[in-house]
């Protein structure tokens, strides 16, 4: 049961893990191929030809993001290599938010080869990963230095980061490497937004729709911050697919918060903490939504602004985890086992976002790796937690039906009480026979046997009346020692049948018991009929008494 408890308690930090730990990529390098670096120096009209000659001019110590917003000059280290037709060298770096990049190339014979970006940025340079990688043109002489010239840098995490030298082939590498990954994601994003689609459709539990919204979320975040966007629609600016990341991953966010809310028992969530899920579940997306609007104008601000509200996002899970654990609720294990990597993956990138520890191009693309964990644990999180509400309706069905039956059956027969007789008995089709049967002398009975041996005979007696009736007729005790048993004309009941059978029962005490019975024939459509078919039946029981008891009579006429 502990084990149980801590697992659902991991199912909920998945989630958040996911979505924190999928803070938007500001930069993103591939690993393939050798470290140069970068260093920086703020532009205040220097030429290009002077500066790519004397790297000693630049800032190689301190942290880029230090020296805030601007347009900046960023040099890499000496290249020292030869860009051939057989083995072409590329420049991988992190795709960051800038207004513009223009790439200057020092070769080695004193030749420099410049290239600018139009107002897309970077876009045609975009890799799987979102990896800007620009190519080295081929020249006979090696390639000694590259100079970007950095226009309008937000300068949020850095200038230039994350350079490396490649070749053609390891780029392809990468990118394949890149690609099966994110589609390894797409592919069981899509699987479980139908699955959890086709359960809600049948189940209508609010849980299934909020990860159904999760999920597309992080797909559409996971097709801006791949890169992919840039291959599908070329013309879309590289910061406007930045800008879709917050917006797609703050979307994320809400749907994570109000997950989690649902995924749980009602009874988890005091009033503080639904109404801080919910605070929350508005002010992720709404901090994506002014990113997306107004980061062109202040990106770190607006950056500020968002990872605060993430921080919000994963300062609910303690609590609510806590709650759940205090109420022994049946999920807490599986959500904690869902997410607990991606929240812990999380907080390291709020970590990096905040500069209390460095950049690193598998923290950055942690996101994608976090979410197929979290997806694949989530999904039997799911199913569990459907197992559950399963069993509970199931129990409660079962209670419902114990309780309408207790409702429905007279609690010392067991037949049908009164009401419920009439309930099942007006409205038949067809002729119908009543049987009216009523134990003679009872009293005498009770006084000989006592209560207790009265109510063993009458239990007796009912057992008796179930074996010799057919299948669909009713049975059922009207009150105190009266009998009524209702069966179709086609499949009447021989009431001397039944009197044998009750002489020949063995009673408590081998007390000898008889019955006296009316019938009476006729349809029973209405109450009216209802009605008429009882005063048949009830005047017939009157003649068997006056005639001496233990026998039966039928009126003389059909019931009206």
């Amino acid at each position: 049961m502990v084990t149980a408890r801590l697992a659902r308690l991991l199912l909920a930090l998945a989630g958040f893990v996911l979505i924190a730990g999928a803070l938007p990529a500001h930069a993103q390098a591939g690993v393939a191929g050798q470290p140069l670096g970068a260093c920086v120096l703020r532009d205040t009209g220097q030429r290009a030809e002077e500066l790519i000659r004397h790297p000693e001019r630049f800032d190689c110590t301190t942290t880029q993001y230090k020296l805030g917003p601007g347009t900046y000059w960023a040099i890499s280290r000496d290249i020292g290599q030869v860009s051939r037709p057989d083995r072409p060298l590329v420049l991988r770096f992190a795709s960051l938010w800038q207004g513009g990049l223009t790439l200057h190339l020092l070769y080695g014979d004193g030749t420099i080869r410049s290239s600018t970006t139009d107002r897309r940025g970077i876009t045609p340079f975009i890799q799987m990963g979102a990896i800007a990688e620009q190519p080295i043109p081929v020249a006979e002489a090696p390639a000694v230095r590259a100079l970007w010239h950095v226009q309008d840098a937000a300068n949020v995490r850095g200038v230039m980061m994350g350079v490396l030298l490649a070749t053609a082939h390891e780029s392809a590498t990468a990118n394949m490497a890149m690609a099966a990954l994110y589609a390894c994601f797409a592919g069981m994003g899509l699987a479980l937004i139908v699955y959890n689609f086709a359960l809600w459709c049948a189940m209508r539990h609010r849980f299934q729709l909020h990860y159904c919204a999760l999920l597309a979320a992080l797909m559409a975040y996971t097709l801006s911050s791949s890169g992919a966007l840039a291959w599908v629609a070329p013309m879309v600016a590289n910061n406007d697919r930045l800008r879709f990341n917050y917006l797609f991953l703050g979307l994320a966010g809400g749907a994570a918060a109000m997950f989690t809310r649902s995924f749980f028992e009602d009874r988890i969530a005091s009033r503080w903490l639904d109404r801080s899920t919910r605070a929350v579940a508005a002010m992720v997306p709404l901090s994506g939504i002014v990113v997306f609007l107004f980061g062109a104008i202040n990106l770190r601000l607006a950056d500020a602004f968002y990872t605060l509200t993430i921080l919000g996002l994963i300062a609910i899970v303690l609590p609510t985890l806590w709650q759940a654990w205090l109420q022994r609720s049946n999920f807490l294990w599986l959500f904690a086992i869902a997410w607990s990597g991606p929240i812990a993956l999380a907080i390291l990138r709020i970590m990096a976002n905040l500069h209390v520890i460095g950049w690193s191009f598998w923290l950055d693309n942690s996101t994608v790796v976090s979410m197929m964990f979290e997806a694949l644990t989530s999904a039997l999180a799911v199913a569990y937690r459907i197992k559950f509400l399963r069993d509970e309706r199931d129990e409660a069905i079962t209670r419902e039906v114990l309780a309408r039956r207790l409702a429905d059956t007279d609690p010392l027969t067991g037949l049908l009480n009164r009401r419920a007789f009439l309930d099942q008995a007006i409205g038949r089709p067809g002729e119908q026979q009543l049987l009216i049967a009523d134990l003679d002398h009872f009293k005498r009975v009770n006084e000989t046997l006592g209560h207790d041996g009265g109510d063993e005979v009458l239990r007796n007696f009912s057992r008796m009346l179930r074996g010799i009736v057919p299948a669909n007729a009713l049975v059922a005790r009207l009150g105190g020692e009266e009998f009524a048993i209702l069966s179709h004309a086609g499949e009447a009941v021989e009431p001397n049948a039944v009197l044998a059978r009750l002489r020949a029962a063995r009673m408590p005490f081998d007390l000898k018991v008889t019955a006296s019975i009316g019938v009476c024939l006729g349809p029973l459509t209405s109450d009216v009929d209802w009605k008429a078919l009882y005063r048949g039946a009830d005047s017939a029981l009157f003649e068997a008494k006056s005639a001496g008891r233990d026998r039966a009579r039928h009126t003389a006429r059909r019931a009206a």
